[in-house]
């Protein structure tokens, strides 16, 4: 009978153990989320950030973005196209006193307008390199030599409706050097405006990207499909306009996906 009961304890004091650890790993969780959230809604509320930027917030939702990206305050973090820098007005003041946010390709404007001439930007770190511009095989496309980001072990390479900038060829060079600088385990979050799937390609509809394809070309590089969010799904784009248009700007239907690097 005590043989019996000292069994039926070490299982109780097993799950309890279990239940413990479980309970503090959630808690971890919930505070890394909560602090997300404070870093993200201070830099959402920068003067850094004009009006018209502020105005897309609802619409892009960049809190619940980064945090489906597993984006965290102490990650190293790769941004690609930044363009006007929308979201590298986001990423750099959460990422400033614990990470490191770099930025990739197409920088000139962040480079001229933002990084080292605003306050609180000046840990951004632009990388060089040394990649060449052309027209690509369709029209409205671009090409790109190849190139290396000559920084490695990212833990998130990050990507906001770029992919369809980009013919097929110059895609699969982007996003093999993005896995070749991630860490093994590291994330490759995808943004684009949403093209039916098989669609051919026409002027109306160059800047947007058809997700099957894209995934097809990164499962081809070697990520793993770790994830989907229907976060800038939108019913009433019709998928038929070009993104520009009155009846579609600011409503686009875009999907949202995740890779893992094994």
């Amino acid at each position: 009978m005590n043989f019996e009961i000292n069994i039926i304890m070490k299982k109780i004091i097993a799950l309890a153990l279990a239940l413990t650890a479980s309970q503090m790993v959630f808690a971890q969780d919930a505070e890394k989320g909560s602090s997300l959230k404070v870093a993200v809604d201070a830099a959402l509320a920068s003067d850094a950030r004009s009006d018209k930027e502020k105005e897309r917030d609802r619409n892009r939702k960049p809190l619940k973005t980064l945090e489906f990206f597993g984006v965290t305050q102490e990650m190293k973090v790769l941004e690609l196209f930044p363009g006007r820098g929308w979201y590298t007005k986001i990423l750099a003041p959460v990422l400033r006193e614990q990470g490191d946010l770099y930025v990739a390709l197409g920088t000139g404007r962040v480079n001229d307008q933002l990084i080292g001439k605003v306050d609180g930007f000046d840990k951004v770190k632009v990388l060089d390199t040394g990649a060449e511009f052309d027209k690509g095989e369709l029209p409205g496309t671009n090409s790109i030599s190849d190139f290396k980001f000559g920084e490695k072990d990212f833990d998130v390479a990050l990507t906001f409706r770029n992919m369809h900038n980009f013919d097929a060829p110059s895609r699969k060079i982007i996003n093999q050097q993005v896995f070749n600088s991630l860490k093994k385990g590291g994330v490759y979050g995808v943004v684009d405006h949403t093209r039916r799937h098989m669609e051919p390609h026409t002027l109306e509809n160059r800047r947007r990207a058809d997700p099957v394809e894209i995934i097809k070309e990164l499962l081809d590089i070697g990520f793993e499909f770790d994830g989907f969010s229907d976060l800038h799904y939108r019913a009433d784009d019709e998928l038929r306009f070009e993104v520009g248009r009155k009846s579609v700007t600011g409503n686009t239907d875009r999907f949202t996906l995740l890779f893992r690097k094994p």
